[in-house]
């Protein structure tokens, strides 16, 4: 005999026996249906657990997919209504101008190993808010008194999209670069007080005396570096076998084992005066002498982004170095300066006239074949005619690299940390982009023979027929003739600077050209609004861990809470109705108990006696 009981405020139970299904038809119908809202509630308790496994399952098998779609598709208005998001600022102020970003969070997970998931903030029309002012600051540097009034329209702006009950907790960074940075230093401090002065009395954003300074190019660089990868999400931790990953000896940690986390990608900017390049260096380095140790020091980068600075999984080392003199067109200005000045000694040694009328130019492999050029310095002229010739163009073009005879060294002889080629990812942008798309049409990935194709046919291609197909609209947008003249210069000079310079193989394939992330243009900024709130997250959890210590069950009881309200109810409604039929069985026995008992006593022979 097989008993089936339901342990419930209502003790209760039935059998069934070996029988088995005669017993099971002979069961009467209350059993049926409590058997009935028995299985109900305990198949809704069920299901409601498979919705939770297959919700946190799936979040977690698609994290990465759902949270770089959403970083493709967020054009959304931010809600300001919500009283769940952070909002940050930072002003870039540069040479030429100044420009002011806001961001936005949501509040931390609660998870350690998570970074805060900021996000640019969009106005109403799905803009991102962002506004710029000219000119630079650095033009203040003889009436800092007037700093506060030229930056104001900019906070003013912030604060009309940021929720005025956020003013008080929403940090605010005003951050200097390249035009502050050639200052001295009496001008700078005196710049920055007068903003450490008066931004707190017109404004109640979170600003303290740490957060307006100049950074310098490598703080620049790290930031830069920071925004890229966090964009492409490679600080997030992963147990995806298709992910790559790299093996990372933790700075400080020299005893400990190797960790492996997420590859991260390097960075290569080539503007037009400078040319910069960051990467991580996972290993630790050996330097060749204590001299270039030194130097080394001024050029890597150890920082902690995690929220906790005992925890060594987001410890980065990054190599930064900018080469100033190296962007697109300051290296032409040089290339053009020493041609000058070689055109001129050469032609008053031997007593020639090349260059100096238009009938007799100097012959550039650097300009497309027969397009025409002048230089003008010091009141000469010198008037160029392109061959179009790539292959020589590069020659002519290796001296500016100013490459040395050391090992572990790039432009300009700087030390250069090796790179691991087989395991690492690049991306180039600005100049990388416009010389491989702009023209040539072939920006992405990057393949240094298909380029060097390419390249070579353009530079032989006659300027008039370039001009044609320029007037024809065949290239991009915003392509002009200033690009079609300078492209073969300039795709010679990416090309060395890449290869000779940085000295990346030409069978390198993990270069990626792109002028935006998931269509999006990252900015610097990104990575120090990153950076300066890091420790965010910790205040957070913290907060969390004071309200209790089963935080995580109230949130999952929050999130479920009308699937437990709905089986609570189911129970609850069970246990009184076997309650009643418990109270109805024991009532029921009792009457025919009584009306049994005359019969029992006559069957014996006795008088029936009195209840």
């Amino acid at each position: 005999r097989l008993s089936i009981s339901c342990l419930l405020p209502a003790s209760w139970h039935f059998s069934i026996s070996p029988v088995g299904c005669p017993r099971v038809l002979n069961t009467t119908l209350r059993q049926i249906l409590v058997i009935g809202i028995l299985a109900a509630a305990v198949s809704l308790l069920y299901y409601s657990l498979v919705l939770i496994r297959n919700k946190y399952g799936r979040a977690y098998r698609d994290k990465k997919f759902h949270r770089y779609l959403a970083r493709v598709t967020d054009t959304e208005a931010t809600d300001v209504t919500n009283p769940n998001l952070n909002y940050g600022i930072v002003v870039d102020c540069g040479s030429s101008g100044s420009r002011i970003f806001v961001y936005c969070w949501p509040r931390h997970n609660g998870n350690p190993h998570d970074l805060l998931d900021i996000k640019q903030m969009r106005d109403k029309t799905r803009k991102p808010v962002v506004m710029k002012i000219k000119p630079g600051i650095s033009e203040f540097a003889s009436s800092p008194d007037k700093v506060s009034d030229y930056i104001s329209p900019l906070l003013s702006f912030a604060a009309e999209h940021v929720p005025r009950a956020k003013h008080k907790e929403t940090p605010l960074y005003i951050l200097c670069t390249a035009g502050m940075r050639i200052l001295p230093e009496s001008q700078q401090k005196a710049i920055l007080e007068d903003l450490l002065t008066d931004i707190p009395v017109h404004f109640d954003f979170l600003f303290s005396d740490s957060h307006a300074e100049v950074i310098s190019g490598k703080q620049e660089g790290v930031y830069a570096w920071i925004g890229i990868n966090f964009v492409l999400g490679r600080f997030e931790h992963t147990d995806d076998e298709d992910e790559a990953v790299v093996e990372v000896h933790v700075p400080g940690s020299e005893n400990k084992e190797a960790i492996f986390r997420k590859r991260t990608v390097g960075i290569l900017d080539m503007g037009g005066v400078s040319t910069q390049i960051a990467y991580e260096v996972p290993k630790t380095v050996s330097f060749a002498s204590s001299q270039q140790e030194e130097v080394a020091k001024n050029l890597l980068a150890e920082f902690n982004l995690g929220c906790d600075a005992h925890q060594t999984e987001h410890i980065y080392r990054v190599y930064v170095a900018t080469f100033l003199g190296f962007g697109g067109n300051a290296a032409r200005q040089r290339y053009e300066d020493s041609l000058f000045t070689s055109t001129v000694l050469k032609n008053r040694l031997l007593g020639t006239q090349t260059g100096l009328t238009s009938d007799s130019p100097y012959l550039d492999p650097c300009l497309p074949l027969d397009a025409q050029d002048e230089i003008q310095q010091r009141g000469q002229v010198l008037y160029l005619r392109g061959t179009g010739d790539f292959q020589l163009c590069r020659e002519l073009i290796q001296p500016f690299m100013n490459k040395t005879n050391e090992t572990q060294t790039s432009l300009n002889g700087v030390y250069q940390p090796p790179v691991h080629f087989q395991n690492s990812e690049f991306y180039g942008f600005s100049e990388f982009y416009y010389c491989t798309e702009d023209v040539l049409r072939m920006g992405g990935d990057y393949n240094a023979a298909k380029f060097t194709k390419a390249a070579k046919d353009y530079c032989a291609t006659k300027w008039s027929v370039l001009r044609e197909r320029f007037d024809r609209g065949l290239y991009a947008s915003h392509a002009d003739l200033h690009r079609l003249k300078y492209q073969c210069f300039k795709s010679a000079w990416m090309y060395e600077v890449f290869h000779s310079g940085f000295s990346f193989p030409v069978t390198y394939s993990n270069l990626k050209t792109a002028l935006q992330v998931y269509d999006k243009e990252v900015q610097w900024t990104l990575g120090a609004i990153l950076y300066r709130t890091r420790f965010l997250p910790l205040r957070d959890i913290q907060q969390e861990n004071f309200r209790g210590s089963h935080s995580h069950w109230r949130s999952f009881s929050f999130v479920y809470n009308h699937y437990l309200f709905s089986a609570c109810f189911l129970v609850v409604l069970l246990s009184i109705l076997l309650y009643l039929l418990r109270l109805r069985r024991i009532h029921r026995r009792t009457l025919r108990n009584a009306s049994s008992s005359p019969a029992l006593w006559l069957e014996e022979g006795l008088p029936p006696q009195k209840i």
